[in-house]
């Protein structure tokens, strides 16, 4: 063989070789992969299987909230006075929304809101994965913004509270947060009991956060309890009706009106002035948020002395037909003088409550002692809480003495030296009017009939109201004559206080008074604050809104007449010479 073809020789087996080795390193990367694959496949779907599947549904399956709506809130016949209605609420996840997206323009517009803050949000919050867009917005308004199309931005179903009876109930009901946690009123004292449980459900998602579809449920919604008041919203709706005209007509700083059930202690009406609407806070002063009739407290004056009176004529050392001497007319204390409107020389128990005389109160007050009247208005409830549970009530004063000077004792019998607020004055007339009995009084209707507590006989109560039915037909009271009916009640008339004691041309009109007398079926008391001109005696400012509400509930409530056409003609209110 030729030395060039054994050079041809070696060249192709190394060839053969080299293809040889190619091919080996070949099929052993092919096999060392095929190993790895398969290997890896035994390891997801064998091995790592339940940890790699809980990876994926952690990735995929999201545990979402079911909102609970709250409870409803409704008047004793079911009128709706707070209800939760369904919202949307719109959000975003800024990591997936361009900021520069012209559409938000027009989304910005749709809500209301800042565009340029809302770009500058979307920026700062770039890294986060949830922020509030809009909440609590009407379902076709989300319906809207969503339409756009614009990435990252959604929406999910809310609940919002709203009050159908506006500023007319707003003291009482009170409202709620955006996260409908009560904040005032009812919706605060009641929270836990109207609050829901929200629910929670497995969902799946896709990578940007839409909804796949429900996968199961882990616990439903609990909505919250209703609630029913005892209130009638007809009532309401009339005395938030009197007395804010009566505030307008008498340009007065404010006022109060209070309607009690005399025979169970349920409140029907309680309304103030001025008030606010619930629906709508944007501009509310905080000023306007207090149920003036709990929570402020003031000098009950002359309302006090048929209550003294009562005590008087309880104890035994006074009877009906018993006579006063009240002249000159006043009476010093020191340095301290009382006076009547005029000399009224000899007066009957009657006419000492109907010409509101102080002198006599006062000397009937000295000598049957200061403890006896105390004690007599403590069983009717002042100087302590009424038991509602409503928040930011007032207790009063009821002062208490070891030794009463006699100054002390007169100023009790008229109402000065001690505060009440505009319900435990209703509640203590609600006992002259019901026959003596003491029944809490109460927010929620009753279910069961009221137990109550008796503090004043019957004969006793009976003349009283018989006193003050004179108030009314002959005395300070003449113009709280209610048409058809008759009614019974006392005028008051007292100093307002401010940061510097008693402001000395200020006033609070009072009247606390009962319809119709032959069978009382309400109480209430209204009060205006310093009320503006020449008007300023609770005979003149309070009396009239008295007969007005009064009137119109009794009918609203089917109680018959007791007066007819022609008789309540002879009844016109006029001003009467007395001051009370």
């Amino acid at each position: 063989m030729s030395q060039r073809q054994e050079s041809s020789t070696i060249k192709q087996k190394l060839a053969a070789g080299l293809k040889a080795w190619r091919f080996g390193c070949v099929l052993g990367v092919f096999l060392t992969v095929t190993a790895v694959l398969g290997w890896r496949l035994v390891d997801l779907h064998v091995v790592d299987q339940a940890f790699l599947r809980q990876q994926g549904d952690v990735r995929t399956i999201r545990v979402d909230a079911i909102d609970a709506h709250r409870g409803v809130i409704t008047d004793r016949y079911g009128e709706p006075l707070a209800v939760s209605t369904p919202v949307e609420t719109l959000w975003a996840n800024p990591g997936e929304v361009d900021p520069d997206d012209p559409r938000l323009a027009t989304a910005a517009s749709l809500l209301g809101i800042n565009e340029a803050r809302l770009r500058q949000r979307m920026r700062d919050y770039a890294s986060k994965e949830f922020i509030y867009v809009r909440r609590k917005i009407q379902p076709s308004l989300a319906r809207d913004v969503l339409a756009l199309g614009l990435p990252g931005l959604y929406s999910r179903q809310e609940y919002k509270r709203y009050y159908p009876a506006g500023e007319v109930a707003a003291h009482l009901v009170g409202f709620t947060n955006i996260d409908e946690q009560g904040q005032e009123g009812i919706e605060l004292s009641y929270n836990n009991w109207l609050s829901g449980v929200p629910g929670r459900k497995r969902v799946l998602r896709d990578n940007r956060g839409h909804l796949i579809r429900d996968l199961s449920l882990i616990r439903d919604a609990r909505p919250g309890k209703d609630l029913t008041l005892s209130l009638d919203l007809r009532l309401q709706y009339l005395a938030y009706r009197e007395l804010k005209a009566v505030v307008q007509a008498h340009d007065a700083r404010g006022g109060t009106l209070v309607m009690l059930d005399v025979s169970n202690g349920e409140v029907l009406a309680m309304v103030n002035q001025q008030s606010y609407n619930p629906n709508d806070r944007t501009s509310l002063s905080p000023d306007r948020l207090r149920n003036k009739a709990l929570t402020d407290l003031f000098e009950p004056g002359s309302t006090m002395k048929p209550l003294a009176m009562a005590a008087a004529l309880e104890s035994g050392e006074y009877q009906l037909d018993s006579m006063i001497d009240t002249a000159p007319g006043y009476r010093r204390f020191g340095r301290f003088t009382i006076r009547d409107h005029r000399n009224y020389g000899q007066l009957s128990m009657t006419g000492i409550i109907s010409r509101s005389s102080n002198v006599g109160i006062s000397m009937i007050a000295n000598d049957i002692g200061g403890d006896v009247i105390r004690d007599f208005y403590f069983q009717l409830g002042l100087g302590q809480p009424t038991g509602i549970g409503f928040p930011g009530e007032a207790v009063g004063v009821l002062p208490m003495s070891s030794d009463w000077r006699p100054v002390e004792e007169a100023t009790l019998s008229y109402g000065y030296g001690m505060s009440v607020n505009a319900l435990q004055l209703a509640q203590a007339y609600m006992v002259v009017a019901n026959g003596g009995t003491r029944y809490p009084v109460t927010l929620n209707r009753r279910d069961q009939p009221a137990i109550g507590q008796r503090v004043l006989s019957e004969k006793v109560a009976a003349q009283v109201r018989g006193m003050l039915r004179e108030v009314v037909e002959n005395g300070t009271g003449k113009r709280a004559n209610p048409a058809l009916y008759t009614a019974g009640g006392k005028t008051g008339t007292v100093h307002l206080v401010g940061a510097n004691g008693y402001e000395d041309s200020q006033y609070k009109a009072i009247f606390a008074g009962m319809a119709p007398m032959d069978n009382p079926r309400i109480v209430t008391v209204v009060a205006v604050d310093a009320p503006q001109g020449g008007d300023y005696y609770g005979g003149e400012v309070a009396a009239p809104v008295f007969a007005r509400v009064m009137s119109d509930a009794l009918r609203l409530l089917n109680v018959r007449p007791e007066l007819t056409a022609v008789e309540a003609a002879t009844q016109t209110p006029g001003k009467s010479g007395e001051r009370g």
